[in-house]
């Protein structure tokens, strides 16, 4: 039986994929330090013997035995990892180093859970893996992207000067049941305000764009490119390439909600990117993946987890 170590295991993300990993029988090793995780979200896994939660920080080496890492640990909202901007960036590239240290001993294959933000305010649209970015090194979000960016510079050094499997995904705008209430990104700001009746927050104008991606969906790629041939290192795109305003979006949430909030005008947040669309051509090829599920579909579910949520 596989042993597979997810950092970051009891986040958002990281829990549906450890789900998903016993499901298809794998034993599972979940590393977190509850920074942004939480137990609630991987406590209907402790009666499943191939699972066990390890509080843990990837910023100190971990000496484990597996045969596969995914390694999604670091903040990934603006409200958390500008809070501590140094302690982000380390997570980013210290915790890389670490776990990249640990495939090496244990000649396990890691993947890197990446981030269009790698991408910055692109001057490309959409954004392909062979864009470099245009990126702002010393601004607020600096220490996310910049951390991100090192990490897959490791990754790749990893791989050539050591022959290292590896695996890298740069992932768009993900949601999804399991985001926490002031998770601080704007899917669950706007939904939390039209279910609260509060005025929805826009940032701007409300034309800047993004592409929002299911969690299920992601999940689905993060397992098929760890299954890709070893010729296949990425980076490549995971997103939904469904373009949409952040104004369009809150229109969006407010109809489906039947909420009567209204829509607040507040202004634009420094360095925030301007358009955010994918090319998923390669990720088509390559993994023969794309998404499924449509947004109003998922919107449906994730309204739904936060009307149970705000309803405890």
């Amino acid at each position: 039986m596989q042993k597979i170590l997810v950092t970051g295991g009891a986040g958002f993300i990281g829990s549906h994929l450890c789900e998903r990993l016993l499901r298809e029988g794998k034993e599972v090793i979940c590393l977190d330090n509850f920074y942004t995780g939480t137990k609630e979200n991987v406590l209907h896994l402790l009666d499943n013997p191939y699972f066990e939660v390890l509080r843990h920080d990837v910023t100190i080496p971990c000496y484990i035995e597996i045969d596969e890492i995914y390694n999604l640990a670091c903040p990934a909202s603006p409200v958390y990892y500008q809070v501590n901007p140094i302690k982000t960036v380390k997570t980013s590239v210290v915790g890389a180093v670490n776990m990249l240290g640990l495939a090496k001993r244990k000649k396990a294959k890691i993947l890197q859970a990446s981030s269009s933000e790698i991408y910055g305010d692109p001057k490309v649209h959409p954004q392909t893996e062979d864009y470099w970015g245009y990126v702002n090194p010393v601004g607020v979000r600096s220490c996310y992207h910049e951390g991100k960016r090192c990490a897959e510079t490791l990754f790749m050094d990893y791989h050539t000067q050591n022959k290292l499997k590896i695996k890298i995904l740069r992932i768009f705008n993900t949601y999804g049941p399991r985001m926490q209430l002031n998770d601080g990104r704007v899917m669950s700001n706007f939904i939390v305000q039209a279910l609260r009746g509060g005025d929805l927050t826009v940032h701007g104008d409300g034309m800047q764009t993004r592409s929002f991606l299911f969690v299920d969906d992601l999940v689905e790629a993060l397992v098929l490119s760890m299954s890709t041939p070893d010729r296949f290192t990425g980076p490549v795109n995971i997103g939904n390439p469904r373009e949409i305003s952040v104004l369009e979006l809150a229109k969006k949430i407010l109809e489906m909600t039947g909420s009567s909030s209204g829509i607040n005008f507040v202004p634009a947040r420094e360095d925030d990117p301007s358009r955010r669309k994918p090319d998923i051509s390669l990720a088509h090829d390559e993994l023969d993946w794309k998404p499924v599920v449509d947004l109003d579909e998922g919107l449906d579910r994730t309204i739904d987890y936060f009307k149970e949520v705000l309803s405890r």
